[in-house]
């Protein structure tokens, strides 16, 4: 599922997503694990939030959406911000005609909208072909507690002055999973009417053992996995699971 019209919103509706924390630990792993190049790919790369401020610390980024509305936006951004960063329409789990990175990321996690197995397979199979030797792939995800107890059946809620969001979730269909039914709301500023959007979105999460044998199978080293932007003990109740891989 592609964001629609929910794209030229989102960055209003989002604005208290982290997204300096992930460069944070970009920059963080870049060290870390000495990667010299700075060629990036930043997949599911949205409005390219991520994107623009990787660039702007001296990435050479490309930024991949099966959104074309989300693009449109991307594209519009760096243009703001005098930065040259490309932007394709491509399906994460079908990557093609791509060259080799030394980073790949999959971040907010966007890799949760896939919605089979063999999806995320292909993923980590495409990712670890345009990986070059000794890169580094990295990825966030929704973890099981999060999805089975702290999405099902809860109503998240905005209410502006010209724009509103009324945000159901849904236990999904698949083991893990949730729906995401969105209605919004935006003024129109030159009828001064409210026009209504619906759009339905679907996550589905694994355990972090079932990403870790795909990902080895996939041909990648696991350097660490950790949760909620911190190192250490995965506790019980973590909301957000990252992954370290490397090439």
């Amino acid at each position: 599922m592609s964001y629609q019209q929910f794209a030229y919103l989102y960055d209003r509706l989002m604005d208290d997503v982290p997204y300096d924390k992930w460069v944070e630990l970009l920059l963080a792993a870049k060290q870390e694990y000495n990667i010299k190049g700075d060629n990036l790919l930043d997949l599911a790369c949205g409005t390219g939030e991520l994107s623009v401020r990787l660039a702007q610390k001296g990435f050479a980024v490309t930024g991949a959406d099966i959104s074309s509305d989300m693009l449109s936006v991307a594209q519009n951004k760096a243009a703001e911000h005098n930065l040259s960063v490309f932007f394709m329409e491509q399906d994460m789990s079908e990557l093609e005609d791509l060259p080799l990175f030394d980073f790949i990321g999959i971040f907010c996690d966007s890799l949760n909208y896939l919605q089979t197995e063999e999806q995320v397979v292909n993923t980590f199979k495409g990712v670890y072909e345009h990986l070059d030797d000794g890169g580094l792939f990295m990825f966030d995800v929704h973890s099981l507690y999060k999805m089975n107890h702290l999405f099902h059946n809860q109503t998240y809620a905005l209410n502006d002055e010209d724009v509103s969001l009324i945000w159901l979730c849904y236990e999904g269909e698949h083991p893990n999973s949730v729906e995401h039914d969105l209605s919004f709301f935006h003024l129109d500023e030159s009828t001064q009417q409210y026009n209504r959007y619906d759009e339905l979105h679907f996550q589905r999460t694994f355990s972090i053992e079932q990403y870790s044998s795909w990902l080895k199978s996939a041909g990648f080293s696991i350097q660490k996995v950790t949760a909620d932007f911190q190192n250490g003990e995965i506790k019980e109740d973590a909301e957000r699971i990252f992954f370290y891989c490397m090439k």
